[in-house]
């Protein structure tokens, strides 16, 4: 399924665990939220709803899994509710109706006490404005949480020591936080996250307020951390770009609702409705599409032995292959060929960047139909009256090479997002 929406949450395949399960998630502010669930005003949009019952829809019916080790991205304008969202999750906001599950425990049916060791083992946020503690050196502030714990003073300056190193913050353990940049104090903020070695990382826009070099460091940061420890990590931010790099999976919400997940890929080349289309419109899809989003079968008599490489080398990197060999790329995975990826389907994908899709669908046929008639046997081409080109190959695709006027020539993606 490339999209999941609140009333239709992804099912994984083959029973795959699941970190967090959200069901018919909803939080809306003011005295009379049973007004609004259950009626007929469930479904009215927020203005009739403020109207009628003075009450604010913050978040409307959401649904969605988290999988282990995966980044899920939650993106939006101002007002969507994403960090609403985030907060429900650890019920650091009380949802008005409906259930978070982790590892399979209901965080809404837990009493404080239960709610207090899910936060201070499985659960870590990073805040958008550092939340230090300015009073106190940086390795107390990393090792607070641990302190909370009632770890040994020596047990946990030495497990702060080991995430000062982790994120690059080794020589500045004794400083406080006023004398380190915002970034570096971000650097704090996350390595305070990680010494208390959660399940899950929560982080609310910890990144907003960065100038936008520091802000591109910390999110290769995240990346880095991410590949060397694994962490399952929900991630908010209303940066669309942010949210491609950073994202095994985006979720994209307005109004409270969500309008689409699925991949990077998904989002930005298959787009639930016309507001996700204009939210990514200004993404060059060569630099979020893979090989895998385009792959296919071999068109009759094409050559085969191409360049090799991966399903998840996006279309700017093959580019290149592309235009050292007359040949298709061929798309590898382990030791299984999964298709190829051709000059044309390059371009198509590149040409819908541009183009409308129907303008995209007319040329592709009418391309399709020429290349056609130049490939005709030349005795059928005289019996027709029609002497057409003489010599040289066919460009592109051949005849009976399946048309594909979307640009998708292959299966969706799988991978994380599949």
């Amino acid at each position: 399924m490339s999209t999941q929406t609140a009333r239709e949450p992804e099912s994984l395949e083959g029973g795959t665990d699941v970190t967090f399960s959200v069901r018919g998630l909803w939080k809306i502010f003011g005295r009379n939220a049973d007004k609004v669930i259950g009626t007929e005003l469930e479904t009215a949009d927020r203005d009739r709803i403020k109207e009628e019952t003075g009450c604010t829809v913050a978040v409307r019916d959401v649904s969605f899994d988290v999988r282990p080790g995966e980044i899920f991205v939650v993106m939006g304008l101002s007002g969507s509710g994403k960090s609403t969202l985030i907060r429900c999750l650890s019920r650091l906001i009380e949802p008005t109706a409906g259930q978070v599950l982790l590892d399979g425990e209901d965080i809404g049916a837990a009493g404080q006490q239960r709610l207090r060791e899910l936060r201070r083992h499985k659960m870590a946020m990073v805040f958008q404005h550092f939340g230090l503690l300015p009073n106190r050196r940086i390795v107390d502030n990393v090792a607070y949480g641990l302190e909370v714990r009632g770890m040994g003073r020596a047990e946990r300056y030495a497990r702060a020591g080991e995430m000062i190193d982790m994120v690059g913050l080794s020589g500045y353990e004794n400083a406080r936080p006023g004398e380190l940049s915002g970034g570096m104090q971000q650097r704090v903020g996350l390595a305070r996250a990680l010494a208390v070695d959660p399940e899950v990382l929560m982080f609310d826009e910890p990144f907003s307020a960065l100038d936008p070099l520091i802000r591109r460091d910390m999110q290769a940061e995240v990346s880095r951390l991410q590949r060397e420890l694994n962490k399952t990590s929900v991630f908010i931010t209303h940066d669309l770009q942010e949210a491609l790099k950073l994202g095994d999976r985006i979720a994209i919400m307005r109004d409270g609702e969500l309008v689409q997940v699925g991949t990077p890929e998904e989002v930005v080349g298959r787009p639930a409705n016309a507001y996700v289309a204009d939210f990514t419109s200004d993404v060059a899809r060569t630099t979020v599409l893979t090989a895998r989003w385009l792959v296919r079968d071999a068109y009759p008599g094409e050559r085969t032995d191409g360049p090799v490489t991966e399903p998840g080398t996006v279309l700017a990197e093959v580019l290149p292959m592309l235009a050292a060999s007359t040949a298709p790329v061929r798309v590898v995975e382990g030791d299984t060929l999964l298709g190829y990826v051709g000059r044309d389907d390059v371009l198509r994908a590149i040409a819908e960047d541009q183009l409308s899709e129907n303008a995209v669908a007319v040329a592709i046929e009418e391309t399709v139909g020429e290349l056609s008639e130049e490939s005709t046997d030349p005795a059928e081409r005289a019996a027709d009256g029609d002497t057409g080109p003489q010599g040289g190959e066919a460009r592109g695709s051949t005849p009976g090479a399946p048309s594909n006027p979307t640009g998708h020539g292959g299966p969706a993606p799988t991978g994380n997002g599949g």
